[in-house]
C-alpha cells in the first residue's frame, strides 16, 4: 500500500511541474516529511528525484535552443563547488544525519518561504527587471558564479531553490533574456546542481532508493500530462495556491 501511496505522491508533483514549471524540491519534500520520513532522508532523495524528473526538460529545451548553456556553465562554476563543499562540510563536521538536521530544517524552512514569495511577486519581479533593461549582460556576467553559489549552498541543504529562486535571479540580472530562454537555463542548470547534490547525500546515506524508484515512476508519465494540461489552466490560480502552501509549510518546519 505504500508503494501506491508513493507513485501518487511522485506523480502528484510531476503534474504540478509539469503545470507550473515549479514545485519539484519545494513539494516533494514537505509532502515525504508528512509521510514520516526523516529530513535527510526526504532531502536527499528529493535531489535525485528532481535530476531525474527534469532532464526530460532539459532534451526539449535543448531541441529548442532555449538553453543558455554560456549561463548555465557560469551557474555551475559557483553552484556545484559550493554544493561539495556543504556536502563535505556535513559530512566531516557531524557524525551523524540527526547532528545536523537542525541546519537542514532551518535552510529548508527559509528557501520555502522565499520560494513563496518569489511565486506570489513575479510579476513584480518581472517589472522590476524590465526597468534594469539598459544594463548590459557584460557588466554583471561576473554576478552569475556568484548567484550559482548561493544557489548550490541552499539547494544541497533543502533541495529547494532551484526552480524558482533561479528564474527570479536570471530574471533580474539578465532582464533581456526571453521568458524561454529563462526557463531553459534554469532546468538545464537544475539538473546537473540536484544530480550531484543528491549523489552527495547518497554517499552520506540520505537517500532512499525503494522511495526513488517509486516517486519515478508516477512522476515521469505525470510531468507529460502536466505540460499538456498547462495550456488549460490559467496561471493566475495556480501561482497563489502553490505559494500559500509553500509558505504555510515554511513557517511550520521554522517554528514547529
Amino acid at each position: 500500500m505504500d508503494l501506491v501511496f508513493y507513485i501518487a505522491a511522485g506523480a502528484s508533483v510531476g503534474l504540478a511541474i509539469g503545470i507550473t514549471g515549479i514545485g519539484g524540491g519545494s513539494i516533494m519534500t514537505p509532502l515525504l516529511l508528512a509521510f514520516g520520513f526523516p529530513l535527510h532522508v526526504a532531502v536527499g532523495t528529493d535531489l535525485l528525484y528532481a535530476a531525474v524528473t527534469k532532464t526530460g526538460g532539459v532534451i526539449a529545451h535543448a531541441r529548442q535552443k532555449s538553453i543558455r548553456w554560456d549561463l548555465v556553465i557560469l551557474l555551475a562554476l559557483g553552484s556545484i563547488p559550493a554544493s561539495a563543499v556543504t556536502i563535505y562540510t556535513l559530512q566531516s563536521w557531524f557524525h551523524s544525519p540527526e547532528n545536523y538536521t537542525g541546519i537542514i530544517s532551518l535552510a529548508l524552512g527559509i528557501t520555502l518561504i522565499l520560494t513563496s514569495a518569489v511565486i506570489i511577486f513575479h510579476s513584480r519581479l518581472s517589472y522590476f527587471a524590465s526597468k534594469l533593461a539598459p544594463l548590459t549582460s557584460d557588466k554583471i556576467y561576473w554576478l552569475t558564479p556568484l548567484m550559482g553559489l548561493l544557489l548550490g549552498v541552499l539547494v544541497t541543504l533543502s533541495s529547494v531553490g532551484a526552480g524558482a529562486i533561479a528564474t527570479a535571479l536570471l530574471m533580474i540580472l539578465y532582464p533581456t533574456l526571453k521568458s524561454l530562454n529563462i526557463v531553459g537555463t534554469d532546468i538545464a542548470h537544475a539538473v546537473p546542481l540536484t544530480l550531484f547534490a543528491g549523489l552527495g547525500h547518497l554517499m552520506l546515506g540520505n537517500v532512499d532508493l525503494y522511495l526513488l524508484g517509486a516517486l519515478i515512476a508516477g512522476s515521469l508519465p505525470a510531468v507529460f500530462l502536466g505540460a499538456r494540461l498547462a495550456r488549460h489552466i490559467p496561471d493566475r490560480v495556480l501561482r497563489p495556491i502553490l505559494a500559500t502552501t509553500l509558505f504555510g509549510a515554511g513557517v511550520k518546519v521554522v517554528f514547529f
